[in-house]
């Protein structure tokens, strides 16, 4: 096959102001169903198989052509797609990862989804695919909760999980950008990592990391390690069942000889360490400056609740730092717990680090609810499900 140039058609990302068809929540058409599905039991295996979607989805098409189509909700179900579309064979495909919670007062709410909306618009650039007005996203995704949301987050203090996407359908094979598009927005039925565990598993609060092996890398500074695009995901999963079999829930992603953390599975990484010329706790994580971590909405969430409500008691550093690092000050007894962030565990204490032929095993009076992450963790999901009042919690009327 003979290597072609791509180029850029207008209404993608990077072009010049088009006059074509833009994403418009306003125009969103219904074609509602009848036929409604069972609502998995908490707790049951259906949940934890997560493929249980609620009723309805959302799809949108984008062709170079027109621009973008008419949205519509429209019952779940299969799409229909070229065997030489562009998401099949060159991975120009993206995603997002966010929840809605029904809260203890019964209102609806979604968590801070416009940082979502424009990560997905940042990942979409980074693959080649057309870009939109975030807020639309955001209108379109309130659309669905609003006709699914009673009926299937009918219970005080549950949620369900939303996978937004957009994919290259265009048929077509060669180096060259798509022609075609679909984005697409469900609702999933979704365990609570933090505090479940599968039916048969035994229950534990804490996560166990093994660090990654020298020859596998997640993710590298000019990758796309920062966007969130399949391609990031599949394949790090042979490595995340080694780690499985192993006896531990994640690998502890590394980077460089130096052994630079990274991310914790598909998580950003946090770890509490007491400042040994201050004394100070200091929360550090990896920085996005080199663009190889993804910058999580539960993480940014974090630092931004250290730094307004803990500032006189912990002390934010992004910055690079190794596993070799970790090791001295476990040993110095400076390492005072860890925690991983994300949408699928939320908050999430670690209590073993596995690193060569030795364990890094965490103080245990984080279990106990004093740690920092614990603390962070009950004021997200009070904005979450409506404790607290606050901006980052957005209701869905």
């Amino acid at each position: 096959m003979s290597a072609q140039t791509p180029t850029r058609h207008n209404g993608t990302n990077g072009a010049a102001a088009s006059t074509k068809g833009q994403l418009d929540a306003s125009k969103l058409n219904f074609d509602l169903t009848t036929a409604l599905k069972d609502i998995p039991k908490p707790g049951s295996v259906e949940l934890w198989e997560q493929n249980v979607a609620t009723d309805h989805m959302v799809t949108c098409r984008w062709t170079v052509q027109n621009g973008w189509d008419d949205p519509v909700i429209k019952p779940f179900g299969d799409l229909t797609i070229s065997p030489l579309a562009s998401c099949l064979h060159y991975a120009t495909q993206c995603f997002e990862g966010m929840k809605v919670y029904r809260g203890y007062d019964n209102r609806v709410r979604l968590f801070r989804p416009d940082r979502n909306a424009r990560r997905l618009v940042m990942s979409a650039e980074r693959v080649s695919l057309p870009s939109f007005d975030p807020e639309q996203l955001v209108e379109l995704i309130k659309a669905l909760v609003r006709v699914d949301g009673r009926r299937w987050l009918s219970e005080p203090g549950s949620f369900r999980y939303i996978r937004p996407a957009l994919i290259g359908t265009g048929r077509q094979l060669g180096i060259q950008i798509p022609k075609e598009a679909i984005l697409m927005v469900t609702m999933v039925c979704w365990p609570d990592f933090s505090t479940e565990v599968p039916p048969g598993v035994n229950p534990r609060s804490d996560l166990r990391l093994i660090t990654s092996r020298n020859d596998t890398i997640r993710a590298w500074p000019g990758g796309f390690g920062y966007a969130k695009v399949g391609a990031n995901y599949g394949p790090s999963f042979a490595s995340h069942c080694e780690a499985q079999q192993a006896g531990y829930d994640q690998v502890l992603w590394l980077l460089g000889d130096e052994g630079l953390v990274t991310e914790a599975g598909a998580s950003n990484f946090f770890a509490v360490v007491r400042d040994e010329k201050t004394s100070k706790p200091v929360l550090l994580t990896a920085p996005l400056t080199d663009r190889v971590i993804l910058d999580g909405v539960t993480r940014r969430s974090v630092l931004d609740l250290v730094q307004n409500r803990l500032s006189e008691e912990l002390e934010v550093r992004e910055a690079k730092f190794t596993i070799k690092d970790v090791e001295a000050a476990w040993r110095k007894g400076l390492l005072q717990e860890a925690f991983v962030s994300g949408t699928a565990f939320f908050i999430k204490n670690v209590s073993t680090i596995r690193v060569g032929d030795f364990n890094i095993d965490l103080p245990q009076k984080q279990d106990d609810g004093s740690g920092f992450g614990p603390r962070i963790k009950s004021w997200l999901k009070d904005i979450m499900f409506g404790g607290e009042d606050h901006e980052w919690g957005v209701i869905v009327e």
